[in-house]
């Protein structure tokens, strides 16, 4: 028989456990004395015991004495942080417990009675936990005639001073108040003005309808035809008045027409073929536009801008249908491109959240998404619109449902920078998005996994500082940006490889917007700061 005092015994570990079953009662194993108290009681670890009862071994046998886990719940969290905030932060650590109950029995006055158990309805009803605490009450002030206007009002307070205006003279409001009061006011009026020549053709028709007498059909299959990359500018738009260009759009399907919006606050949409002449200006923002989105049908679309409103402008009348305000300013807006939903789009503001409208109702938001940490840059529908990818200014890519407002995927590394604009390839199978650090990335949008493919990646421009748009060819083939010195890049899809660099602006001024027509085979539509819209084929 062994000796087991003896430590550690020079037997194998399964031979260890057959001895100690058999060694006599009054011969105790002596445990382990070292320093590692996290070590087994006999020899190396066991192999014949559960996993489980090793790590709770381990965690139970510590220096300090035994340890297990807990939980603590979010409730008791914030209880606790409540109750810390309550008492005035750090120097709540330096109250007597004295103290601490007199404040805590003046709450408790400020509450109001909780009612009696056997009053069900009525007063004194009970109310138990969910009694409120008393607010302040403010004086009523009866009406004593009619007041004064906004542009006067009456001084009141009388001091000793001579240089005051003695009570109850009325003053007229500053210049510069009523300039603001009328700019506020006129806010709400929007106006729309036609200039082309005639409003219908021959046939009654308006700038609406897809022309069908061109050299080229405007009907076909999306990415039916080959692309390849323009080589010079066949014609430029200058409707802006030289100010920049901030958001520029083709009619879906037919791309016939041209909608930009300007830092004047100015819509324009524009013909493509025939004369390509200035049609219609929407007019109703105050401030530079941040972005524009067709309808799927292209009957109608939304305006955002820097006056923290939303607009929803008949396309071919000019009228104003509705408006969205919701305090803050709206970055990217996109309309819902399914059928069934087509009518509802998302709004990602400035103050880090995702507001879900429905354009038929009035001001009232639908859903709302807000677990982001920044400004939101993009919006892009996958899945067959039942999700979407929203990207913020806090570095993060999360993936959404789309009416539930908890997120499936969140997507934030270490080495991420902020993705400012998006495009989505005509497969679906991926999403482009321009990164600060000079580079255009995809993520996978096909499939659950949602993540980067590390293999396909874009270089060789700068728009590190700026918001430069990007788009893909109908074909799915190449790939096109802009660039902070003027210039419009092209790379091919699969090869990442770049075929040209057009100059769009001499004067090097950012080319922030770019987009392709989706019926011909090599026309390409750029624009910028300088305010100019140039096509090239």
């Amino acid at each position: 028989m062994a000796d087991f005092n003896e430590y550690p015994p020079n037997i194998s570990v399964k031979d260890a456990l057959v001895l100690r079953q058999e060694a006599p009662a009054d011969h105790a194993v002596v445990p382990y004395t070292g320093t590692d108290l996290s070590r087994p009681r006999l020899g190396p670890a066991n192999p014949f015991r559960d996993d489980a009862d090793q790590s709770a071994l381990k965690r139970k046998n510590v220096l300090t004495g035994q340890a297990s886990e807990t939980y603590i719940s979010e409730h008791t969290f914030r209880a606790k942080h409540r109750a810390v905030e309550r008492g005035g932060g750090p120097e709540r650590e330096f109250q007597t417990n004295g103290q601490l109950k007199a404040q805590a029995a003046k709450l408790r006055a400020t509450r109001e009675s909780k009612g009696s158990a056997t009053v069900a309805d009525g007063e004194g009803a009970y109310v138990g936990p969910w009694a409120r605490y008393k607010q302040k009450e403010y004086e009523e002030v009866e009406d004593e005639g009619e007041l004064a206007s906004d542009e006067e009002y009456e001084i009141v307070e009388e001091t000793d001073d001579e240089d005051v205006v003695p009570s109850g003279t009325l003053v007229a409001a500053p210049a510069e108040s009523l300039v603001r009061r009328k700019e506020v006011e006129a806010q709400g009026e929007e106006t729309t003005t036609f200039h082309a020549e005639s409003q219908y053709d021959y046939l009654g028709r308006t700038y609406m309808h897809v022309p069908q007498d061109l050299d080229v059909s405007l009907q076909k299959e999306l990415g039916s035809i080959t692309n390849y990359i323009p080589k010079k500018v066949v014609h430029t738009w200058k409707h802006h008045g030289g100010k920049a260009i901030t958001a520029l759009r083709l009619f879906p399907g037919s791309s016939h027409l041209g909608l930009s919006g300007g830092a004047d606050g100015q819509i324009k949409i524009w013909d493509v073929y025939r004369s390509r002449e200035l049609l219609r200006s929407y007019s109703g923002h105050t401030k530079a536009i941040t972005d524009l989105s067709f309808n799927n049908d292209g009957k109608k679309f939304l305006s955002g801008g820097f006056d923290r409103w939303i607009r929803l402008w008949d396309t071919e009348t000019g009228q104003c249908v509705n408006r969205f305000n919701s305090g803050k300013t709206p970055h990217v807006i996109k309309f819902n491109p399914s059928s069934e939903q087509g009518h509802e789009f998302l709004a990602g503001l400035s103050d880090n959240r995702i507001l879900q409208y429905d354009s038929r109702a009035g001001n009232e938001v639908v859903q709302e998404y807000d677990h982001h940490l920044g400004a939101i840059n993009t919006i892009e529908f996958v899945d067959e619109n039942r999700r979407f990818m929203t990207t913020s200014d806090d570095r993060s890519l999360r993936v959404w449902e789309y009416g539930i407002p908890v997120e499936i995927k969140t997507i934030s590394e270490p080495d991420m920078f902020a993705l400012t604009k998006s495009a989505q390839h005509p497969s679906g199978k991926y999403v482009l998005y321009q990164c600060s650090d000079n580079s255009i990335v995809a993520y996978s949008s096909a499939s659950d996994k949602f993540r980067q493919n590390r293999k396909k990646s874009w270089r060789g421009h700068n728009t590190a500082g700026s918001a430069i748009g990007l788009t893909i060819s109908p074909d799915g083939q190449f790939v096109v940006s802009g660039d902070t010195g003027g210039q419009v890049c092209f790379w091919d899809f699969k090869t990442c490889k770049m075929y040209s660099k057009l100059s769009a602006d001499s004067a090097g001024g950012a080319i922030s917007c770019v987009a392709w027509s989706e019926q011909e085979t090599s026309k390409v539509f750029t624009a910028g700061m300088k305010g100019d819209i140039k096509m090239w084929d």
